[in-house]
């Protein structure tokens, strides 16, 4: 038998939280019973691509998802599942963009149509407009709505919806503390005997790294040997670089863009930072709790995302001041929380299990539309 093909709807696959989470989900699934294609918006490759083609997916392409092309963005959508009949489910990661592509799914027949929230708040700007609009077209598109977390998921489909939260999981063992490798690593960077602060992400304004940096700063203040390790790429990079020049702080910030070896550099980080403006559950504080890592984190981050105790939250209102007597009176010992998050349901090998026999359960027959 041919396995089911499930078509994956997202931006680009870069090394982002929904892109390693899917990574995550599609390297454990039984692909003798489910494939895992793409469909990005994106010309440029991304990330992962090599390693999608090499475990059998295929990546689509369309153009940007913009107001000024949405009628050819939807006659290429038509195009697409008028063409392509080898899908009976269509998963979306696209928030209240993902309308647009289930809208078209449904049209063509596909059985399984999942919009899937990863997001808690966007907060105002120009593009409300069209999120409202895109948010109208949803209406009864989807067969099923998924998100990252219970607040992500009222977030973008109210509260009438049933929504089933499909953990960020992990590969708890591969983030498991190790002492030895800790001191290899640290070695490998040139690491003494000093605080490590880590983040990971993006360098654009949802991970608020302009406040990140005060941060830090008021820390430097108080321990003269503490390093900051940021790992990421993105738009605003260049303008942190130079913020950390007129900081001084150029010899206690290592910019290590971005990396594969995420596991392995939590090794070596102390402590976790990570004062975002918004996020749904994000992938990289259950990659940090799996590490053994306590976490200090901005309480516009879901409770949800505490799955191990080792998160503490701190208002956006407090000063960079206040964030640092937290960090610098945290706890930097680590611990082994691997058997909390298995239990929890934030292992991958556990819940790519439940994701197969969902896929499969309900991708058996074409609906009539």
């Amino acid at each position: 038998m041919q396995p089911i093909r499930v078509l994956q709807v997202v931006t680009i696959m870069n090394r982002g939280g929904l892109e390693t989470m899917l990574m995550n989900y599609y390297r454990q699934i039984d692909r003798m019973k489910i494939q895992f294609d793409f469909m990005v918006h994106r010309e440029e490759r991304g990330h992962y691509d090599d390693e999608i083609e090499r475990l059998g997916g295929k990546i689509f392409r369309m153009p940007q998802i913009r107001p000024g092309n949405y009628r050819k963005y939807f006659n290429l959508l038509n195009d697409f599942f008028a063409k392509h009949k080898e899908f009976n489910v269509v998963h979306a990661h696209n928030n209240e963009n993902s309308s647009f592509v289930l809208r078209a799914a449904k049209r063509f027949g596909v059985p399984c149509r999942i919009t899937h929230s990863h997001l808690s708040d966007l907060g105002f700007d120009i593009k409300l407009p069209f999120r409202l609009y895109a948010r109208n077209v949803m209406k009864d598109n989807p067969t099923d709505y998924f998100a990252c977390s219970k607040n992500a998921g009222k977030w973008l489909f109210g509260e009438q919806k049933e929504v089933t939260v499909l953990n960020n999981a992990v590969n708890v063992d591969d983030f498991k503390y190790n002492e030895q490798l800790r001191r290899e690593i640290r070695k490998e960077l040139n690491i003494n005997d000093q605080l490590v602060i880590g983040h990971i992400g993006r360098f654009n304004k949802q991970k608020n790294h302009e406040f990140l940096l005060d941060i830090f700063k008021a820390v430097a203040d108080k321990k003269k040997d503490a390093l900051l390790l940021l790992i990421g790429g993105g738009h605003l990079r260049t303008e942190m670089e130079s913020k950390v020049e007129r900081l001084g702080l150029s010899s206690q910030v290592k910019f290590l863009g971005v990396r594969e070896d995420i596991p392995q550099l939590m090794q070596v980080m102390d402590l976790f930072l990570f004062p975002s403006l918004f996020e749904g559950l994000p992938v990289v504080l259950v990659e940090a709790q799996a590490a053994g890592l306590n976490c200090i984190v901005s309480d516009s981050i879901t409770t949800e995302a505490n799955i191990t105790g080792r998160i503490q939250y701190l208002s956006l209102k407090d000063t960079a001041d206040k964030w640092a007597e937290k960090i610098i009176n945290t706890t930097i010992e680590h611990a082994d929380t691997s058997k909390i998050l298995q239990s929890n349901g934030y292992d991958t090998k556990t819940m790519a299990n439940w994701l197969t026999e969902f896929y499969f359960e309900n991708s058996l027959e074409k609906v009539e539309v």
